[in-house]
């Protein structure tokens, strides 16, 4: 019995390409495009993770069924030599694979001699070997990388090189910061809000309160319908926090109506920001004080020593 007939070796061949295709494909699976595999699963419904587990065993079952041909086949050739002692005495199919893409057709050590150079180090002599066929292949690979390479960024400019790269990464990185700017912008409340003396901001909300808070208060904020707000006195506190909640939910009992519906929350901080500079100005005909004293709190520094830290005694 024949193996070459009953079996031929592009067969084996076949099967040996078809699983190492499948083992290099295997990392390609598993690359992620921008998040992470498991934050992906979680946002799949129960449909598609139903089928993603179907996939699953399927490939499992067909990875099973290979090894169980794999194994069968070589249970078949091990017979198969058994019957056929000429046979058996050829090379497998990886012994073939492995010298004509591995290791290459070694010299025998009885026949060493014929490669050995004429010099050698403490006894040790070297073999003028061949380079081996893999690392020639991963030479060769190279080079036709590399003229791909030139040809698809120097020459014909189809890709982009590393400075094209940056400079559209830099401008993906400013739109995120620009929309990252617009969300907090837009999430600033009485709780979060904080003082903006820079020059846009209290530009912005000069404008807002000439058209919007004017009619009440004055040009100059002095007061007229509404309080005076250029003094230190306040009906509902002086603090960035507490001009902000006037603004945004009004007074209604006192005629202040509620803005929140009309700015927005940015609008309603760069107001408020622009009424706190109006303190400790001198208006035309400022209204007279109402409310309570407003004394700013100073908040001291986290490092501050205490007065037991610093060693001293109450004065009697």
């Amino acid at each position: 019995m024949n193996l070459k007939k009953m079996i031929p070796m592009k067969t084996f061949k076949l099967i040996g390409a078809s699983l190492m295709a499948l083992l290099l494909a295997t990392p390609g699976f598993a690359q992620e495009s921008g998040e992470s595999w498991t934050s992906q699963v979680q946002q799949l419904d129960s449909s598609q993770l139903t089928l993603l587990v179907i996939i699953g065993v399927v490939l499992l079952l067909i990875v099973i069924i290979m090894g169980i041909m794999l194994y069968l086949l070589s249970f078949l050739m091990s017979v198969i030599k058994k019957d056929n002692p000429v046979l058996a005495a050829e090379p497998s199919w990886w012994e073939n694979f492995k010298e004509k893409f591995v290791t290459g057709k070694m010299k025998p050590i009885e026949k060493e001699q014929d490669i050995q150079l004429d010099h050698s180090y403490d006894g040790i002599v070297e073999l003028d070997n061949f380079m081996p066929p893999w690392l020639k292949y991963v030479f060769y690979i190279s080079i036709v990388f590399a003229v791909v390479y030139f040809v698809n960024y120097s020459v014909l400019g189809l890709g982009k090189n590393q400075y094209e790269e940056y400079e559209e990464e830099l401008a993906i990185a400013a739109l995120e910061e620009e929309e990252r700017g617009e969300t907090m912008l837009a999430a600033i409340d009485e709780t979060t809000v904080q003082f903006d003396a820079t020059t846009p901001t209290i530009e912005a909300g000069k404008e807002l309160y000439t058209g919007n808070c004017a009619a009440c208060h004055a040009m100059d904020g002095g007061g007229g319908v509404g309080p005076n707000l250029t003094d230190a006195y306040w009906i509902h506190g002086g603090d960035i926090k507490d001009v902000f909640s006037v603004v945004k939910y009004g007074v209604v009992e006192k005629g202040m109506i509620p803005w929140q519906d009309q700015l927005s929350p940015e609008q309603m901080q760069q107001v408020s920001s622009y009424v706190l500079t109006l303190q400790g100005t001198t208006p035309a005909n400022p209204k007279e004080p109402q409310g309570e004293k407003f004394t700013p709190a100073v908040e001291e520094p986290a490092d501050a020593l205490g007065e037991e830290e610093l060693g001293l005694e109450p004065v009697e």
